[in-house]
């Protein structure tokens, strides 16, 4: 601890823990330091020592203020009640806000096509995680959505592309596809084969509506493993 440290803890020792004669009559409230505990207690009961918010600026500047003063946006005060009371009123009050769009929401969501994309042996105690990066895209030209997403340990050199129209009563072509890295990105040598120069997808999202960017890794298993960033056309 520094030296103002201290001295900090001793000022408030000295200020807090005199004697209070107007509070001996209650049960073992006989020391100031008793304005610290009352706010803790989860009770509903007015504070024992009120707090004075003479000269506290953020009471002042409220007060000056003609917009803020009355602003719904503002949380009411308590000065009389405790942080566990204010506490429960403000979980209330966020609650009840959210509950309207919870309600609307989860009414207006229904599922539009079922697909299956992969199976799993049921005997397994932990489900693998097989389904990776998916990232969400908003056509609002076309009024499409798309999910571009890879399926591990089935072809980690394949990026799948789903499509779906914003009306869920349209339907598009080629809802889903998928597009396979193999060795083409190689003009070094014609004779390796396409195993030993095949890349996997670290990563992709849309470029813009019309392109994707992927982020390409070797998948030979060696050091200084080549990355690719690509840029594809959705055409």
């Amino acid at each position: 601890m520094t030296q103002k440290d201290i001295t900090f803890v001793a000022d408030f020792l000295t200020e807090h823990f005199n004697e209070a004669p107007e509070l001996y009559n209650r049960k073992g409230k006989y020391f100031n330091v008793e304005r610290v505990g009352q706010y803790l207690k989860d009770e509903d009961d007015d504070l024992v020592s009120p707090p004075n918010t003479e000269g506290n600026q953020w009471f002042n500047f409220l007060k000056d203020s003609t917009h803020l003063k009355e602003s719904p946006l503002l949380f009411p005060y308590y000065p009389e009640k405790s942080l566990h009371f204010v506490k429960r009123q403000m979980e209330g009050v966020i609650d009840q806000c959210l509950q309207k769009p919870a309600d609307v929401i989860g009414k207006s969501v229904h599922q539009a096509v079922c697909m299956s994309l992969y199976k799993i042996s049921q005997s397994e105690d932990s489900t693998p995680q097989l389904f990776k990066l998916p990232f969400l895209w908003n056509d609002k030209t076309s009024n499409l959505h798309y999910v571009l997403f890879t399926i591990l340990e089935n072809s980690i050199s394949k990026i799948h592309i789903l499509r779906r129209h914003t009306d869920t009563s349209r339907s598009v072509s080629d809802g889903i596809l998928a597009v396979e890295f193999g060795n083409f990105l190689n003009s070094n040598s014609v004779n390796q084969s396409s195993d030993s120069r095949c890349y996997s997808c670290l990563d992709a999202h849309f470029y813009d509506d019309e392109t994707i960017t992927v982020v390409l890794k070797e998948s030979v298993q060696q050091e200084g493993k080549e990355r690719v960033l690509a840029q594809l056309p959705l055409s």
